[in-house]
């Protein structure tokens, strides 16, 4: 077999697992979301066919690089990414995680200001705002060029931070849920969650809402941070 089969082989099988991930979890959301508000995504089928079908093209994007980086750890290494427990102190787990989310958010918030600029908006970024509004969906609903800007940060990372593999499962599980919860047009978070001083720091729908409404504020991804320090926050949307 020539050598560069298995690397594709690789891709297309990390597409495709990015793909299912996207259908179970934003088809469990939206499942949801009918059973807690039927008919909240009724008159936006036409909308929701549009973002599974840009969402299947950024599982195509985002598997490329992520199948080429897990062949090359199997087969020589490649990575810091570790599987003995005991590689590393154990308090060193959930600070990985975290390292990875603020590193992410902070490439995100960004990235995610530069495709607000109107070249970069009207080129790649208005295939998202064309959710009017998101739903459960929306979460990969973007433009290629966008979806190439998202799709290199984790590759990225594992080649600069050190994590185990349980734990960068963990930081995937994290990025898929708050991306599709954030869009799915409700608050599934009780209000005394969203208004504690956790949730002050911590983005949700109600934040992310508001990024939908106005466009030129609350970038983030994870949490509050950038935009509270840029000036940008300008609180929680209303559901």
């Amino acid at each position: 077999m020539d050598a560069t089969w298995p690397i594709i082989l690789s891709a297309l099988a990390m597409s495709g697992i990015v793909a299912a991930r996207y259908a179970a979890t934003s088809g469990g959301f939206a499942w949801l979301t009918e059973r807690v508000r039927p008919g909240h995504y009724a008159a936006l089928r036409p909308q929701i066919g549009r973002e599974i079908r840009w969402s299947l093209w950024s599982a195509l994007i985002y598997g490329v690089p992520a199948g080429v980086i897990a062949w090359g750890w199997q087969e020589h290494g490649w990575t810091r990414i570790y599987t003995d427990w005991s590689a590393l102190p154990l308090w060193y787990l959930p600070v990985s995680v975290l390292a990875y989310l603020f590193a992410h958010d902070t490439w995100f918030y960004w990235t995610h200001r530069l495709m607000h600029r109107p070249r970069w908006f009207r080129i790649a970024h208005a295939v998202h705002h064309d959710s009017r509004p998101p739903t459960a969906w929306a979460a990969m609903s973007f433009h290629p060029i966008e979806a190439l800007t998202g799709a290199v940060v984790i590759p990225a990372l594992v080649f600069l931070i050190p994590i185990h593999v349980a734990m960068l499962g963990c930081v995937l599980a994290i990025m898929t849920v708050m991306g599709v919860t954030n869009h799915m047009g409700w608050e599934m978070f009780p209000q005394r969650f969203v208004h504690s001083k956790f949730g002050d720091w911590v983005i949700t729908a109600s934040h992310h809402q508001r990024h939908h409404e106005r466009y030129r504020c609350n970038y983030g991804l994870y949490f509050r941070f950038w935009d509270r320090l840029c000036g940008t926050d300008r609180g929680l949307g209303a559901f």
